[in-house]
């Protein structure tokens, strides 16, 4: 019997904010993405028009409701919208029944708990691919969804200051820095897992994609979370939410991606440009129902806003510090052209 063979890309934060034809964000890369048999974005923007003027501080990336075809035209097939600016019942209505108009599975984000704890289940060749996503950095208020309330599936997080053990002898000096502690909320994380085991029952490939994170660190409440997912039978883990790429690690031969950083991200907070960015998104080979190879490409975007492949030489600088970050979490880069492969260390 003939092995079925495919490839899956993941890829970090989508916000179309500011674009007026859908045509233009992915014109470069969709080859890339259509060569795909199974892509899965972050979308971090809702497709929502509100009916009074705003201020451009007031938060909410909001992109037209046209500008949604993009999507399409990229060649995306499902998205996770559990972040912190899929804020706000009407934006959050908008935007689910937007992508429900194109046909685009969404995971994240729902009109109550359940909706948007519900997964999203793809089958390519009798191989099904199941993806769910949880956000942990949300706003305090009106933000996560309730029995009877839009909003988004959460991982709340936890944040202490203790003492620096080996500065115990100096704990009088006044100005000392305290070591940050960080930890998930038990009950979100067992509920997390539930849904994995669940939807592991459904799918022979599982991607736990989470929105978290704080600068280029992998804080513990971070791998406490993915590796609690892949105890519950993910296959792999994405991250994303800082606009940078973050390290990768191995757990249980399983990889994980801790931050992808963005795909198309030109307009941020206060609609200023973003002139210059880098990010990755990550390619899979899966084989039978599982994945036999996991690698990553980086990605920028050009003067006219079009999201471009760029080669691993060309990103060397970034590419060693990947290398630097990613090792004590056991993992090797390998530069192969415009692809970097993950490997465990030996």
């Amino acid at each position: 019997m003939t092995a079925v063979q495919h490839k899956m890309i993941l890829t970090g934060d989508i916000n179309l904010m500011g674009v007026d034809d859908p045509a233009v964000p992915f014109a470069k890369i969709a080859p890339v993405l259509h060569a795909a048999d199974v892509v899965f974005a972050n979308l971090e923007c809702c497709f929502y028009e509100p009916e009074v003027e705003r201020s451009v501080d007031d938060e909410g990336f909001y992109a037209y409701r046209s500008v949604a075809e993009a999507l399409r035209i990229a060649g995306i097939h499902a998205v996770g919208n559990a972040n912190n600016v899929n804020y706000g019942a009407p934006a959050i209505r908008s935007s689910l029944s937007a992508l429900d108009a194109l046909d685009i599975p969404h995971a994240g984000a729902g009109l109550n708990r359940e909706d948007a704890h519900e997964p999203v289940v793809l089958e390519r060749d009798g191989i099904r691919y199941g993806f769910l996503q949880r956000t942990s950095v949300f706003w305090s208020r009106g933000h996560e969804a309730t029995d009877d309330y839009p909003g988004v599936a959460t991982i709340k997080g936890h944040t202490a200051y203790r003492p620096r053990h080996e500065e115990m002898r100096s704990l009088t000096r006044p100005g000392m820095a305290p070591e940050v502690v960080t930890w998930a909320e038990p009950g979100h994380l067992e509920r997390f897992q539930d849904d994995i085991a669940a939807l592991r029952r459904r799918a022979d490939v599982v991607v736990a994609s989470n929105h978290w994170g704080l600068d280029k660190e992998v804080l513990q409440y971070q791998r406490d979370i993915a590796h609690a997912a892949i105890d519950a039978g993910a296959d792999v883990v994405m991250g994303h939410g800082p606009h940078v790429p973050l390290p990768m690690e191995f757990y249980k031969n399983k990889p994980i991606y801790y931050g992808l950083g963005s795909f198309s991200f030109e307009t941020g907070h206060g609609a200023l440009k973003h002139p210059d960015w880098i990010g990755m998104f990550a390619r899979l080979s899966v084989e039978d129902g599982g994945i036999t190879e996991a690698a990553f490409s980086f990605v920028r975007h050009n003067a006219g806003n079009e999201t471009i492949l760029r080669a691993i030489a060309e990103e060397q600088e970034e590419f060693e510090d990947l290398k630097d970050l990613s090792a004590p979490l056991g993992v090797m880069l390998r530069e192969d052209g415009d692809v970097a492969l993950i490997r465990p260390a030996a």
